[in-house]
Order: C-alpha cells, then structure tokens, then sequence
C-alpha cells in the first residue's frame, strides 16, 4: 500500500493488468499495449474477480475502467491464442475462454454500482465487451469502435446479440455486418456511448473521483460529466445522416435479401457495403444476421450471452473461424479460404446448426467462483 497525497491504493500487480483501489474508486488499468490490450483469459478472470469483491465491498462506490496511454482501450480477444489452445488441448479447453469472458460481461451489465469505461483509442470486439455492458461509456476525439468479427470467419460476441439489436434501427446490423468502424459522434448518437470528454480531461475526472467520497460518489460522477463532457464532432454524425438509407437496406430477417437491395442502391451507397461485405466469412454474415435478428426478441441479457455460447463452440468445431486467424494473425497473407466463398451457397442448416442447445446445457451466470 503506498499513499498518494490524501489517496490510497491497494494493488494487486499481474503482467497485463492492475488492479487498483483509489479511495472509494475501484479503477482498473490495462496494461498490455504491445497487443493492443487484447484480453487474454488471465486479464478477464482478474477483472471478473474484482467486479464480485467490490459489489459487495461498501467501500467501494463506483469502478473505473482505462488503459495504459497508447494506441488502444482494448482491440478484442486474444483470438491467436484461442487457436492455438483449441489445436493443442482441444474444442473445450478453448471454450474456457468465452466461458470466462462471457460470465464477465455479465457480471458487468448486472454490476449495482457505477461502471465507467474510458474507451479512448481503438475498442473492438472484447473491448466493446468490457465497455458497452457498464452504466457509463466515455469516447473520446481517440475513439474507433468496431465489431469486426465477420472479418475474422467469426461473429459479433461479447453480448453483441443483445446489444446490436437495440441499437437504433438497423445501425446493430448494419456494425454487426460490415464491421465498419465509427467515432466519438457515431458512438454518440448510436448509443454506444453515453458522454463524449476530450482525453486530456479523462485524468482530471479519474482523480476527482478519487477523492470523492463514497456517499457522494454518483453526484460527484454526474456532476463531473456535466462540466467536462462536450459535443463531438462532426454535427451529424455521419451514421445519423446515412440513417434512413441504412434502415431501408438492413432491414430483413434474411442476409441474401439484405445484398440484393444493397445491389439495387442507386446511390453508391449500397456499392460501398458490398465491398465491404465481400471481405467477410459469407458463413459468418449469414450467422449474424440470424443472430441479430434472434437477439432482438430476447428478454433477458443472460440468454444471449448463452445462445453465444452455443455458437462459439460451433465456430471453434469448424474452420471458418481458424482460417480467418491464420490469414489475419498468422500468416497475415489476408487471403482467407473460406469453405462458402458465395453467400449464395451458404446452406441454411449449417447456419441453423450453430444454435441448437449444447448436449451439456446452456452456459450458466452468476456471481459464484470466477
């Protein structure tokens, strides 16, 4: 324990990740920047423990969420290793991983207390994960939000089944698909974040936090947002003034539908997603799509963490998802070989397979164990 002026920290030390106790703020620092912050299975654990002790910890009013100063909040996952336990000690050692990771961002949305995230710099995948879920998303003029998990012969996790669908209209699809990446005022007006602050006011809003007391820590937090929180530009954002566009090509329940429309565009519009589009595991387009539209008439934030779970282990018992790491991460040729390089070829049983129950049950939630 060192003091630092009237603030004490208690810090736990691990290679890619601290955490700290700064008064009555839990903040928690990722420390990984070589890698972009991606989280491996060490980092989630230490951060899902820490959410279980601090929600019954009085002392403990609010949690802050940074990096390091870098490039990155947090790219995503660390996928390359996930392969890599999946080709050495198998399918379910593997799944350990999002077992964790997904048993976190529960714990996150279900978290009593304020959640604060500074997502400044690049927030992708696993990063949306450790963000989206919390009470308070703080984007920055650094921010680049992506879910680009079609990309990579995967598709959108992290409760992004909940989570995309709710954005407004078919923006959730329209991310989800495309993986294109937005900034502070898309984040913004989408919902994805919940206050826009330049980043040379986020340590500023750390340290008064710091020193605020318990008892006032949600007046103090809503009133430091008030002072420092701006508008970004630009005025629109950019999705808001594509929006009516983007409701009427990403609507639908199928994805063959969606790129038939996106090729009648006249507007040049539609030509740009399909470029995009062409880049992306056609499997994983056609899963998203069918995820989305499935998480949308959920009811419960549990349930499509779990329906993740029972694609994750389709993803990991097929190919799709090694291949598209090898071409990214490991060769780095970016050339996937997908196994349906048409969309159209796609069968839909293949698709539907991905979300039939596990033969050992759904994934279960709570705040037991890690």
């Amino acid at each position: 324990m060192t003091a630092d002026t009237d603030t004490e920290r208690e810090m736990t030390e691990t290679a890619d990740i601290r955490i700290e106790r700064r008064g009555a703020l839990g903040v928690v620092v990722l420390d990984r920047q070589r890698a972009l912050n991606a989280l491996t299975r060490e980092m989630v654990r230490a951060l899902s423990r820490a959410l279980a002790a601090w929600r019954e910890d009085d002392g403990i009013a609010a949690v802050l969420v940074r990096a390091v100063p870098g490039r990155a909040f947090c790219a995503g996952g660390d996928i390359r290793r996930v392969i890599e336990t999946r080709d050495r000690e198998g399918i379910e050692a593997a799944c350990g991983f999002f077992r964790d990771e997904y048993r976190m961002n529960w714990r996150i949305k279900n978290f009593p207390k304020p959640y604060i995230a500074l997502c400044d710099g690049i927030t992708m995948g696993g990063g949306v994960g450790i963000s989206i879920h919390g009470s308070h998303r703080i984007v920055t003029e650094n921010t680049l939000f992506a879910m680009p998990e079609t990309g990579i012969g995967f598709f959108p996790d992290v409760g992004g089944t909940w989570f995309l669908p709710r954005l407004p209209g078919e923006l959730g699809m329209y991310l989800g698909l495309t993986g294109v990446r937005a900034k502070a005022a898309d984040c913004l007006y989408a919902g994805i974040a919940t206050h826009y602050l330049p980043a040379e006011r986020l340590p500023l809003l750390e340290e008064e936090l710091a020193a605020a007391p318990a008892g006032r820590m949600e007046a103090v937090l809503a009133g430091l947002l008030a002072d420092l929180s701006e508008t970004p530009e630009p005025v629109p954002a950019p999705v808001e003034e594509e929006r009516a566009t983007i409701d009427a090509l990403f609507a639908g329940e199928e994805l063959l539908a969606i790129l038939d429309r996106l090729e009648a565009d006249g507007s040049g519009f539609g030509a740009r997603q399909l470029a995009l589009l062409a880049e992306k595991s056609p499997f994983s387009l056609h899963v998203t799509c069918a995820q989305l539209r499935r998480g949308a008439a959920l009811t419960d934030f549990a349930q499509a963490l779990a329906l993740e779970y029972r694609i994750v282990h389709r993803f990991l018992e097929g190919r799709e998802f090694a291949e598209g790491v090898r071409a990214l991460l490991v060769d780095k040729d970016r050339n996937p070989k997908w196994t349906w390089p048409d969309p159209r070829a796609v069968p839909r049983e293949a698709v539907e397979a991905c979300f039939a129950p596990l033969p050992g049950g759904d994934l279960l939630f709570d705040w037991n164990d890690v």
